[in-house]
């Protein structure tokens, strides 16, 4: 019997808000996986979310079983409303925040994945990229050694996924964030590497 279909939902402000601790949580099982290897921090979490809920142009599609456990996120929001680090990396490759959309992650859970919630979280998301007159949409991914001892026998890459949704990497476009690896007592800096797509 196939599986019941996710159900989508478009958060932003007070709706986001309220929902804060369970995303928060969502985020710190996906990314503890490769390639982020990420030790999440539930207070740090929710701050982070908080901030795209302070976003007026921001947006969070989240994706949730019938039975309402939530089962994926995906942010997005304006260039001009993200960090000023972003910003700065953008505005160092020649791209005019005002016209970008920033898509900030895609998380869901493994046993969710193939039944094409990473093609709507895209969709919901260009389609509110357009709807605020923006040009442009980004969103960047950690750089891995392909030979990490860490990295999973059976990790398939998402390029050819987001080649297939129209994005182009941008190596030349990079930013460096910090976070403590599962394991680790201390943050270290990561290189994430951008890739960027165009609306006609």
């Amino acid at each position: 019997m196939p599986p019941a279909p996710l159900i989508f939902e478009t958060l932003s402000g007070a709706a986001l808000t309220a929902r804060l601790d369970t995303l928060a949580g969502l985020r710190i099982r996906v990314f503890r996986d490769w390639p982020y290897l990420y030790e999440g921090d539930p207070a740090h979490e929710a701050r982070y979310l908080a901030a795209y809920a302070q976003s007026p142009g921001a947006l969070v599609v989240a994706a949730s079983t019938p039975q309402g456990e939530a089962v994926g996120m995906a942010t997005c929001q304006p260039g001009r409303e993200a960090s000023e680090k972003l910003r700065a990396s953008w505005a160092a490759a020649g791209l005019d925040a005002a016209t970008l959309c920033y898509f900030g992650e895609s998380v869901l859970l493994p046993e969710y994945r193939g039944q094409g919630a990473g093609v709507r979280f895209f969709q919901e998301r260009e389609a509110h990229a357009r709807h605020l007159g923006l040009s442009i949409a980004a969103f960047c991914s950690v750089v891995r050694n392909e030979n990490d001892p860490r990295r999973p026998r059976d990790y398939t890459p998402l390029d050819d996924f987001w080649h297939n949704r129209g994005y182009e990497p941008r190596p030349d476009i990079s930013t460096v964030m910090h976070w403590r690896e599962v394991g680790d007592t201390r943050e270290t800096p990561h290189v994430l590497s951008f890739w960027i797509k165009r609306f006609s």
